[in-house]
């Protein structure tokens, strides 16, 4: 069977892409470059905001026009949210929850989910992807946060973090496949670890990753604020790792920062920054607002 695969939305959904494009593949099962040429499509929904539902509908119905022929089965958080929704679009034959999302090809494929390994061993390009040399690696999935603004919570459950010798593996894995760049990806990725009581959980990780893996370089997403302290900085004594912060704000305002029950303020974001910016040279930093 000819699969194509395609996400909306974060970094974090064109890794789970690429993990089931991977799973695939092991299954016996082509990956291909174009939906007009699948038998199968995937989608990864996105829900952060209106917009990324209204695009997730529209990349469904772009889809089913170029190969009404195709079953497309859709999964992600607005698949998980509006599940009865997104059944309804044309062409979807199947919606499985986030809380199925592991388990999305052995499902699909009614097979036994033995063959399969959760974790990625082997690597492979995923056709038509964007970067050939930098790969996406999920280490921690969901949210504690709770910000008055976002489903994320609802849509991805409670924090929960990847084994740091799995994470391990699999970068190393990347590296024999030819991978020049690991972005590390998460719901709350500056929360990994704390599921397992360990507070710099994120920068052990990042420690024993650019210790024990030969990646050329590695690049963290988005990172809260609340969760950066100033002895955090020192791991950007390694070049290898990327210099560029993305510290999502989301407002200028305090008080709507407090209603947002986001955990900063104008003055400790600017605190953050300037301290980012002493222990780093040459640091970028990008924001959200």
């Amino acid at each position: 069977m000819r699969v194509y695969l395609e996400s909306t939305g974060c970094r974090l959904n064109q890794s789970e892409i690429e993990t089931l494009a991977r799973q695939f593949r092991q299954a016996g099962h082509t990956v291909v470059s174009s939906a007009a040429d699948a038998d199968l499509c995937v989608v990864n929904t996105c829900a952060v905001t209106h917009e990324a539902t209204r695009s997730s509908r529209n990349l469904i119905r772009r889809l089913n026009r170029e190969n009404d022929c195709a079953e497309i089965v859709a999964t992600g958080c607005y698949a998980h949210l509006s599940p009865d929704v997104v059944k309804a679009l044309p062409g979807v034959a199947q919606v499985v929850s986030n809380i199925d999302k592991e388990r999305l090809v052995p499902l699909v494929l009614n097979l036994d989910e033995a063959p399969f390994e959760r974790e990625p061993l082997d690597r492979d390009l995923l056709p038509g992807a964007m970067g050939r040399t930098r790969a996406f690696v999920k280490v921690q999935d969901g949210c504690d946060n709770r910000c008055t603004f976002c489903v994320t919570t609802i849509a991805r459950g409670a924090g929960r973090s990847r084994p740091v010798e799995d994470v391990i593996r699999e970068v190393q894995a990347l590296v024999l496949a030819g991978y020049q760049e690991a972005v590390l990806t998460g719901v709350h990725l500056g929360s990994y670890g704390h599921d397992r009581g360990e507070r710099d959980g994120l920068a052990r990780l990042v420690r024993a990753l650019l210790a024990a893996t030969d990646m050329p370089r590695l690049r963290l997403s988005s990172l809260e604020p609340w969760d950066l302290s100033p002895r955090f900085f020192a791991l950007w004594q390694d070049p290898r790792l990327c210099r560029h912060l993305h510290l999502p704000l989301q407002s200028g305002c305090d008080a709507t920062l407090k209603r947002m029950a986001r955990r900063t303020s104008q003055s400790s974001f600017r605190a953050l920054v300037d301290s980012a910016r002493t222990q780093i040279p040459d640091l970028a930093i990008s924001t959200d607002v």
